[in-house]
């Protein structure tokens, strides 16, 4: 991020001939990695070029991508997709046509979209991927009524921790409301999994959360959301998906609780739902949130389930 996830082959004769995919963010992008691979260049003049996303045709952190292939002759190029980007969208494809050379586009273009769901998304709604994440217990809640000490009830096990900590490395940010920062205190990184931790966005309409609170411990960037940056007697989650928009986060995880989880699914702003559910009973609590979305996977963790919902939007 924020540039996409790309890969490239070079095809002779029914051989690959050179691979590639895109570097870290300002490195070089797929299609230069698949051209460096090739040993023998004078083969790239009678091969075919296979790429997930239409090649840029702009000069970015690296230069276009078009430039390259018209200089090494290469004659036809298959592309998964159009980039969704402003200053892409078709222009790359253009200029490859314009040099004679032959463009397919649009093959298995369904599993390319659904690769850089993000950057899709982010371009084309102007907001970031959401991923709604919460645990419940057996009997439908996400927390007791009421608790002792100031952290988190765990519902799940150590496993599920871990992939929810995996899950953290994979995205830009992570997203909780005040009351849970309150009374649970989390840190909000990826301590069970390597990589590298989230932005971390709290919403703290009237700055309650008290200063020795984690998410001000300076492990990552945070972002405060106060009653000075959105209005919350209005559209809270559409207002919040447009300040993350305009600060460049692709993709965020909305942790809770309760009531900020409720109000993106109100206002229908998310794309995936990951629920937990564990084997603990509450009796009463806080009751996990109401949705309807279109079932995509259930899968065990040792004694806890995981369910996966996408928008059907």
């Amino acid at each position: 991020m924020p540039n996409p996830s790309v890969g490239a082959v070079i095809v002779y004769e029914d051989q690959i001939i050179g691979e590639g995919f895109t570097a870290a963010y300002g490195g070089p992008h797929a299609e230069v990695n698949a051209i460096k691979n090739v040993k023998d260049k004078s083969l790239l003049k009678e091969a075919t070029l296979y790429v997930s996303l239409e090649p840029c045709s702009h000069f970015g952190k690296t230069p276009p991508c078009c430039d390259l292939i018209l200089k090494h002759d290469i004659p036809r190029i298959v592309v998964g997709t159009m980039d969704p980007h402003s200053v892409v969208a078709g222009n790359g494809i253009k200029k490859l046509q314009d040099a004679g050379k032959n463009v397919t586009v649009g093959v298995l273009e369904k599993e390319c979209i659904a690769l850089n769901r993000r950057f899709f998304t982010f371009h084309q709604k102007k907001r970031p991927y959401i991923i709604l994440k919460w645990a419940e217990s057996k009997d439908g809640f996400i927390a007791p009524t009421s608790k002792s000490e100031q952290k988190p009830v765990w519902i799940t096990n150590d496993y599920s921790r871990q992939l929810v900590h995996k899950w953290r490395t994979e995205e830009q940010a992570i997203l909780i409301g005040t009351q849970t920062a309150i009374d649970d205190n989390p840190k909000l990184n990826a301590r069970d999994w390597y990589g590298k931790n989230p932005i971390k966005i709290v919403l703290d309409q009237k700055n309650r959360i008290p200063k020795e609170n984690y998410i001000f411990d300076n492990q990552s960037e945070t972002l405060l959301i106060t009653a000075d940056k959105i209005n919350f007697d209005k559209k809270v989650g559409k207002q919040i998906s447009t300040l993350l928009f305009e600060n460049d986060i692709q993709s965020v995880i909305i942790e809770g609780g309760s009531r900020t989880l409720q109000t993106f699914l109100d206002e229908n702003l998310w794309d995936e739902a990951r629920i937990f559910k564990g084997p603990i009973v509450f009796g009463t609590g806080v009751k996990a949130p109401q949705y309807k979305g279109t079932f995509i996977s259930k899968s065990s963790i040792r004694n806890d389930e995981l369910l996966i919902f996408k928008n059907h939007d």
